[in-house]
């Protein structure tokens, strides 16, 4: 069970997946720890529908690829990273962004909040409000609907033309 997993065991683990040097084993493991966010999920989510009475987006658990590659360009251990579950809230504008943000503040005990719009990331906006859950940290993301155009319109161009352009590592190759 994940709960058995220690942190040092789930940091090497990301050592491993930076360094591209991964086994079966590695994967199984991987796949535990993700799965592992599932309750935590399930329980944001359900508070989200009830409370705000928004319908989120999301996944409970980010994809391996996701994983390795978010390792790789941060300098982060697996451990640290806030959003192998997250869901996404999709707003009018900027002012039910805020409200959406502070209302997420009071549902839940412990969040933390990371404000890409007085940051913004390559263009990219948007509040995330991270919920910590006793167990796990469940990621989510509030976005207007231009903040989501430009953000579906540069995973289209990084489709298209290099993954590393969200990131901003391919402008100079263009």
């Amino acid at each position: 069970m994940a709960s058995e997993i220690s942190k040092a065991q789930i940091d090497k683990l990301g050592d491993r997946l930076k360094k591209g040097n991964i086994s079966d084993a590695d994967l199984r493991l991987l796949d535990e720890y993700r799965r592992s966010f599932t309750g935590a999920y399930e329980t944001v989510v359900g508070i989200i529908r009830n409370e705000v009475m928004l319908e989120p987006t999301g996944r409970p658990a980010k994809s391996t690829t996701a994983i390795s590659e978010k390792l790789l360009r941060e300098t982060i251990r697996l451990t640290q990273v806030q959003d192998i579950a997250g869901c996404r809230l999709i707003v009018v504008d900027m002012v039910e962004q805020e409200r959406v943000v502070q209302r997420l503040s009071k549902l839940f005990d412990n969040v933390s909040i990371v404000d890409r719009r007085k940051q913004p990331s390559h263009g990219y906006r948007a509040v995330h409000v991270v919920v910590k859950t006793p167990a796990k940290l469940v990621e989510i993301q509030v976005r207007t609907a231009l903040q989501q155009a430009w953000a579906e319109l540069s995973e289209k161009l990084s489709d298209v033309i290099d993954p590393a352009i969200k990131y901003g590592e391919a402008i100079n190759r263009l």
